[in-house]
C-alpha cells in the first residue's frame, strides 16, 4: 500500500488528523459506568467473605492456639464445660477420606481425560465425556444415596470411612478430568508431532512429554479438588456413622471421625461452650483448605515447564 506518495524524498510521512479521534463523551461515559458497576459488584461479592471469615477466625481462634486442640482427642470431654478437646481424630479422618477419594479417582480421571484430549475419535470418547458432564452436576447428596444404596444396603458393607471415599470420587472424578483435560490441551502439538517424526509411539509420547509436560497444571488441579471434597458433609453425615471421639484408623470400621462430623456433633449440643469447638473445627477446615492450595500454587510454580 502507498503512503503520502507526494511528499518530498526525505520528508518524514505525517500521520492524518483523523488517524486518532478523541473519545467521545458518550464511549467516556459508559466506560466510567462499566468500571463503577464492576467495582460496586466485587464489592457486594467480598462483603459476605470477608463477614464469613472474619466471624470464623474470631470465633475460632482460641480453639486452634490452645496446645492441646491440635493433637489431642474429645474422649471423656464435656464440650458444654470443658475446654480441653482436641481434633485430631477428626483431622485424620478427613485426611484418611481424602486419600481414599484421591487413590482411586486420580488414576482413572486422568485415563479418562487423556483418552478425551489423545484419542478424541474412539468410540468410547464422546460418552465418557457425556457422564463426565453429568457427574459434574450431580450434587453430593445424589452421589452420597448412590454409594449408600449399592454399597452400604445393597452389598451389606455397613457404615465406613471407605464408603464415604467413594462417594467422594463420584465428586472428585469429574474436576480431575476437566483441570487435566484442559491442562493436556494446552501441549504444543510440535511436541507430540517433534516426537512421532522420531518414530517414538504414541503411547511413549503421551508418558515421555505430554504428562510431564503438563503436570504441574494437572497437580494443581488435583489439589483443588481434594481440597473441594473435604469440605463436603453429606457423604461423611450418612456414610461414615456415629463419630467416635477416639482415633480410627481403619477405613472399613464405622465410626471414623472427620472435622465435619465433628461441627455436627458440637453444633448439635448448641450452648456457649460448644461454639468453641464448631467454630474452632470450622477455622482448621479452612486452614487445611487454604494449604492444600497454596501447595497447590507452589507446584504450578515450581514444576511449570522452562521456558529458557
Amino acid at each position: 500500500m502507498s503512503i503520502a506518495l507526494d511528499k518530498a524524498p526525505g520528508e518524514p510521512v505525517k500521520s492524518s488528523p483523523s488517524a486518532f479521534r478523541p473519545i467521545s463523551r458518550s464511549r467516556r461515559f459508559r466506560s466510567n459506568a462499566a468500571f463503577v458497576l464492576f467495582g460496586v459488584c466485587f464489592v457486594i461479592a467480598l462483603i459476605p467473605l470477608v463477614w464469613l471469615g472474619s466471624a470464623v477466625i474470631g470465633n475460632g481462634m482460641d480453639a486452634i492456639t490452645d496446645p492441646h486442640w491440635w493433637f489431642g482427642n474429645s474422649l471423656g470431654v464435656d464440650m458444654n464445660s470443658e475446654y480441653n478437646a482436641g481434633v485430631w481424630p477428626a483431622i485424620l479422618g478427613s485426611l484418611i477420606q481424602a486419600a481414599i477419594a484421591t487413590v482411586i479417582s486420580v488414576p482413572i480421571a486422568v485415563m479418562t481425560a487423556v483418552m478425551l484430549v489423545e484419542y478424541p475419535t474412539s468410540k468410547l470418547a464422546k460418552p465418557a465425556s457425556f457422564m463426565v458432564d453429568v457427574l459434574s452436576g450431580v450434587p453430593s447428596i445424589v452421589a452420597t444415596l448412590f454409594i449408600f444404596g449399592i454399597w452400604t444396603i445393597g452389598m451389606g458393607m455397613g457404615q465406613s470411612a471407605f464408603a464415604v471415599g467413594l462417594a467422594m470420587i463420584l465428586l472428585m472424578v469429574p474436576i480431575v478430568t476437566r483441570s487435566t483435560e484442559e491442562m493436556l490441551k494446552l501441549v504444543p502439538d510440535e511436541l507430540r508431532e517433534a516426537a512421532y517424526a522420531l518414530g517414538i509411539p504414541k503411547w511413549k509420547t503421551i508418558v515421555r512429554i505430554v504428562i510431564p509436560t503438563a503436570l504441574s497444571g494437572m497437580l494443581s488441579g488435583i489439589f483443588l479438588a481434594i481440597a473441594r471434597v473435604m469440605g463436603e458433609t453429606a457423604p461423611v453425615l450418612i456414610l461414615a456413622g456415629p463419630a467416635l471421639a477416639t482415633t480410627v484408623v481403619n477405613p472399613f470400621e464405622g465410626g471414623m471421625n472427620s472435622l465435619p462430623l465433628f461441627i455436627k456433633d458440637a453444633w448439635a449440643r448448641a450452648s456457649d461452650a460448644s461454639a468453641f469447638y464448631y467454630w474452632g473445627a470450622a477455622l482448621t477446615l479452612i486452614i487445611i483448605i487454604a494449604v492444600l492450595n497454596i501447595i497447590a500454587a507452589l507446584i504450578a510454580k515450581f514444576l511449570a515447564p522452562k521456558t529458557k
